[in-house]
């Protein structure tokens, strides 16, 4: 075997190794959490970084979180550089405005030492219950500014030498409303980060600190070679999306998201030109999950099995004109970002399809329906509760089969949070969790169906926080496929009471309230007609598609 054989062996072994640890990270992260939205939901991820803060391996958790990551190492590296860290020190931060996703999402990050010098860091970031502010969770649409949204902590020590920084946990705990979970998740992600620690310096002990170093070297020229030919294969021109964020919980106005695509050989320039200026509610999305949004759809696009870490990132240059919905300046509020940041993934699949429409799915939810129920739980000594609940809704149809049912798609990628998980810590009741027959867009490959889950709220006087989004733009399709459905939040159905509740926003409800979440469906692939009637039939006995839908979308008559 020839050295330069040898090195990429060694490179894939080294490359292995570090994402065996982003991955325990992970483990030990969602073992040691008290929330569901961490242990249940697994609304986290985990990374590896070279001392230059370059990302160089990631778990396999959601990828809104990781390629913003690079942002916010950027500005890790220029507040503490290395001088002023020691072995044991752990940062903490959740703000928007220094390269955060928004204050629910608290990011721990570690320099790892080894031989007396920095060697790379450590991260993990993860949604907690409650940051505090005017919301129960965080989690309510209609906010107008960050200041309303929680409390936003800068890049500071949270342990120095392995020591906590009691200042900072009691600031943060006289700031939330329960802080048995929300401190114990916080520890959960620090000792998540000491394990990283330990496990990379012995990656290092064993495979020597030059076998490291220039292994991971050439793991990111590796994923950038990758990228370039695949890139090539593309052809050059400019490529134009545009779709719709429904409002911003302030006015029903829609507000536009566009991107250009502009490729030319080997590496790919993307502009907002064209994109709504920030606006009053909080739909804003920082400009990492904006670049997140990016990164994951061309990555998906044009070489999924790539390695995932920053030299993916070299051949994307991406601009993003301050102030505009993406890029969003003081005081921009923007806890509710995740309902645009999934049609950034969108925008960029609408403008791919024109190149390469064979690689390209239809549209997906594009949104995450994100509330917070709160109020005291008499079970529990009357203790208060926050119970955040994330959901995602129907994927859009592939090129070559129809899109998979109730799993979530794109960017959050979150778990489903088990009835019984919730009944057994909650004082609600899931009445309903079911697929929505008719919901998916009809195609050659038909979009998945949307979801609907109902809560029964066994206390009175519980707040409910909410957003979501594609209530009035649906998920679209593509060469023919029909648009999915759209999502709708109800209180009390089926009743005389029965009212349809704005997608964002924050109210109080009664004991034996119901709250009824409906998803939206995913969009079709191609032309219904070429669809294959045997699936048709299936889709009419399983219950997915009424004898009707049948009829008007695919011309067939079934008989009873």
């Amino acid at each position: 075997m020839s050295n330069t054989s040898k090195d990429q062996v060694m490179m894939q072994v080294i490359r292995y190794a570090l994402e065996q640890i982003a991955d325990e990270m992970g483990h030990t992260l969602v073992r040691s959490a008290r929330s569901t939205v961490i242990k249940e939901i697994m609304d986290i991820t985990c990374a590896v970084f070279d001392r230059n803060g370059k990302t160089v391996a990631q778990a396999h958790h959601a990828p809104m979180l990781l390629t913003g990551f690079e942002i916010t190492m950027d500005v890790l590296l220029e507040q503490f550089p290395p001088e002023t860290l020691n072995d044991g020190d752990v940062i903490i931060s959740n703000d928007p405005y220094q390269g955060g996703q928004h204050v629910m999402d608290v990011e721990i990050f570690a320099p790892v030492f080894f031989e007396g010098e920095i060697i790379g860091y450590v991260g993990a970031i993860a949604h907690q219950a409650d940051m505090g502010g005017s919301a129960a969770g965080g989690v309510a649409g209609g906010l107008t500014e960050i200041y309303q949204e929680g409390i936003r902590i800068p890049m500071v020590k949270l342990y120095r030498k392995f020591e906590e920084s009691a200042e900072i946990f009691a600031i943060i705990t006289n700031n939330i409303r329960v802080p048995d979970k929300t401190i114990g998740d916080i520890k959960a992600q620090a000792a998540c980060c000491f394990v990283g620690m330990k496990k990379l310096k012995e990656v290092f002990t064993k495979y020597g600190k030059e076998q490291v170093e220039q292994s991971t070297t050439m793991l990111l020229d590796y994923s950038e070679r990758r990228m370039r030919e695949a890139l090539k294969a593309i052809p050059d021109g400019t490529y134009t999306g545009i779709d719709w964020v429904d409002d911003d919980g302030i006015t029903d106005d829609p507000i536009k998201l566009q991107v250009n695509i502009h490729k030319k050989g080997d590496q790919v320039s993307v502009d907002f030109d064209g994109t709504s200026p920030q606006v009053k509610g909080n739909v804003n999305c920082p400009v990492s999950t904006a670049h997140s949004g990016v990164y994951y759809t061309i990555i998906a696009v044009v070489d999924p099995t790539v390695p995932p870490n920053s030299g993916c990132y070299r051949p994307v240059d991406v601009r993003i004109e301050l102030g505009l919905l993406v890029n969003p300046v003081l005081p921009g509020a923007v806890a509710a970002r995740s309902n645009t940041a999934n049609k950034v993934v969108e925008v960029m699949l609408k403008a791919l399809a024109q190149a390469l429409p064979d690689k390209v799915m239809a549209g997906s939810h594009a949104q995450m329906s994100t509330f917070g129920f709160s109020g005291y739980d008499p079970r529990h000594k009357n203790r208060r509760f926050v119970l955040t609940e994330v959901q995602g809704g129907g994927a859009g149809a592939l090129p070559e089969r129809d899109a998979r049912e109730a799993q979530d798609s794109h960017l959050a990628r979150m778990m489903n949070t088990p009835i019984e998980a919730v009944e057994l810590e909650y004082p609600v009741r899931i009445e309903r969790y079911e697929l929505i027959p008719d919901s998916a867009g009809a195609g050659k490959f038909r979009g998945s169906l949307g979801l609907r889950k109902d809560f029964r709220l066994m206390v009175d006087n519980v707040t409910f926080a909410r957003y979501g989004d594609r209530q009035e733009f649906p998920p679209f399709g593509l060469f023919g496929g029909k648009e999915g459905s759209m999502g709708r939040f109800i209180l009390n159905p089926e009743t005389p009471e029965e009212t349809r509740l704005k997608s964002k926003a924050y109210s109080t409800l009664t004991l034996n309230d119901v709250v009824s979440v409906r998803l939206p469906g995913g969009g079709g692939y191609g032309n219904p007609s070429e669809r294959n009637r045997e699936l048709i039939y299936n889709d009419v006995r399983d219950g997915k598609i009424s004898k009707e839908q049948a009829k008007q979308d695919y011309g067939v008559t079934i008989e009873d």
